[in-house]
C-alpha cells in the first residue's frame, strides 16, 4: 500500500510511472456481462432486498459452473454469494475458527489471508516455501507444522503471488493428508482459468471426494471475467458451514448488490471465449516478463505457471548502491526503483517472503517491456558504479 500510494502521488505530479502492482486484469469486463447489469438496473425487482445467500438463479448457476469447470458436484444450497472473493475468505475463516485455532498458511501468501485468520480469532502458522520447490508446500512441512490446535489448512493453486500451480498428484496427496489428520481445508480457486503451458488447475474436493465434508471452496468472478470492481465472490462448503455463514452474512452485510449479481450470472452461464482470449494474452506477457527478468544479473525467476504474476528472487540486487542510495531489503529496493526509474512493484515483505518481488503482467505489452527495461537499466548502472 505504501508503494502504491507513492506511485499514485508521482503519477498525480505528472511522472510517467509504470506499475506492476495491479492484482487485476487490465481488460474491460466483457460486453454481454455489462449489458446484463444494465438490464438489471431497469428491473424494479432488482431495486429491493433479495436473499442474503444470493439470487437463487446465481447460486444454481455457480453450482453448475463448478461442476463444468472443476468436476466438483455441489448443490445451490451449499453456495453463498459474497461481496467479492475477499469477503468469502473472511467468512470462511469466521465460520471455521474458534479463538486460538491454528491455520497453516504457506508463504508467500496473499496479504489478506493471515489478516482474515487473525480477525476470525485464529492464529496463522506460516510455512515458508521458495523457488527450489516452486513455492509448493510439502507433506513433510505440513506434518511439522501440525499441532493439537491445527484447525485449517489454507491451500491456493494457482497461487498469488508466486504464480505456482500444484500438479494433480500433489493436490491429491495434500487432500488425503488433510482427511487423515482431520484438518479442514480452505481452498482458493480464484485463478482457476489462468494456467499456462503444461500446468493445469485441479480442484482438491474433486480429486479427494472425502475431503468435501471438511473443505470450503472460495472463488469469484474477479480474475476470470475481469470483474474486480463488481465485487461478487462465493464460498461452497458443507451444509452446516454454509448455513452458519449465511446467518453471519445476513447480519453483516445482507445481500450482495443485485446488479452485480445479475452481471455475475451472465458471466458464469456464458462461454469462456473471452476468458481464453485474456488467458492467451497473459501467457504471452508472462513469458516475455520471465525472459526479461531472468536476463538481469542478480535476478532469478520461476516461469509463471498460473495467475498473472512473476515472483523473482531479487536478493542478488541487495547490498548495492543505486545513485547513492543503499538497498538492504526488497522493501528498500522497491522504494528506490520507484524513485529512480518510476517503476512500481510489490516487495516480498508484503507476502511474507523478504528478498522477493511481485511483478504483475496484467498490463499492456509495451508498458511491460518499457518497465522491465527501466528496472534492468537501473541495475546495470548500479553494477557499473560498483566496478
Amino acid at each position: 500500500m505504501a508503494v502504491d500510494a507513492k506511485a499514485k502521488a508521482l503519477k498525480a505530479a505528472g511522472e510517467n510511472v509504470i506499475g506492476f502492482g495491479a492484482g487485476e486484469p487490465d481488460f474491460p469486463t466483457p460486453q454481454h456481462i455489462v449489458e446484463a447489469a444494465v438490464r438489471a438496473c431497469r428491473d424494479p425487482k432488482m431495486h429491493r432486498y433479495t436473499p442474503a445467500a444470493g439470487l437463487p438463479d446465481l447460486r444454481e448457476a455457480i453450482a453448475a459452473k463448478t461442476l463444468r469447470d472443476s468436476g466438483f458436484r455441489t448443490s445451490a444450497s451449499q453456495v453463498l454469494v459474497t461481496n467479492g472473493g475477499k469477503h468469502a475468505v473472511f467468512t470462511a475463516f469466521a465460520a471455521l475458527c474458534d479463538p486460538g485455532d491454528e491455520v497453516i498458511v504457506p508463504a508467500p501468501y496473499w496479504t489478506t489471508y493471515p489478516e482474515a485468520v487473525v480477525l476470525a480469532g485464529g492464529v496463522p502458522v506460516i510455512v515458508d516455501t521458495d523457488e527450489e520447490t516452486a513455492f509448493r508446500v510439502t507433506i513433510e512441512q505440513l506434518e511439522k507444522a501440525l499441532t493439537a490446535r491445527t484447525k485449517v489448512l489454507l491451500f491456493v493453486s494457482p497461487d498469488n503471488p508466486s504464480g505456482s500451480v500444484y500438479p494433480p498428484e500433489e493436490v491429491k496427496a495434500i487432500g488425503e493428508w488433510a482427511v487423515s489428520r482431520g484438518v479442514w481445508v480452505v481452498t482458493d480457486e480464484i485463478y482457476e482459468h489462468l494456467t499456462y503451458g503444461p500446468h493445469e488447475f485441479t480442484s482438491m474436493p474433486t480429486l479427494v471426494p472425502d475431503v468435501a465434508d471438511q473443505c470450503v471452496v472460495v472463488n469469484g468472478v474477479a480474475k476470470t471475467y475481469a470483474m474486480t470492481g463488481w465485487r461478487v465472490g462465493w464460498m461452497i462448503g458443507p451444509p452446516d458451514v454454509i448455513k452458519a455463514s449465511i446467518n453471519f452474512q445476513s447480519h453483516a452485510t445482507s445481500n450482495v448488490s443485485n446488479v452485480a449479481q445479475a452481471a455475475a450470472l451472465a458471466a458464469v452461464v456464458g462461454d469462456l471465449s473471452a476468458v481464453e482470449m485474456m488467458r492467451e494474452a497473459f501467457e504471452r506477457r508472462g513469458r516475455t516478463m520471465h525472459r526479461m527478468l531472468s536476463a538481469i544479473p542478480g535476478v532469478t525467476c520461476l516461469e509463471p505457471q498460473g495467475a498473472f504474476y512473476c515472483y523473482p528472487n531479487v536478493s542478488g540486487l541487495l547490498g548495492r548502491s543505486y545513485n547513492g542510495r543503499s538497498a538492504t531489503t526488497s522493501m528498500e529496493l522497491a522504494d528506490i526503483v520507484l524513485s529512480e526509474s518510476k517503476v512500481a512493484f510489490v516487495p516480498g515483505e508484503a507476502f511474507g517472503s523478504a528478498g522477493y518481488a511481485r511483478f504483475s503482467f496484467a498490463l499492456g505489452d509495451a508498458d511491460l517491456e518499457e518497465g522491465i527495461n527501466r528496472f534492468a537499466d537501473l541495475v546495470a548502472r548500479s553494477r557499473a558504479n560498483a566496478s
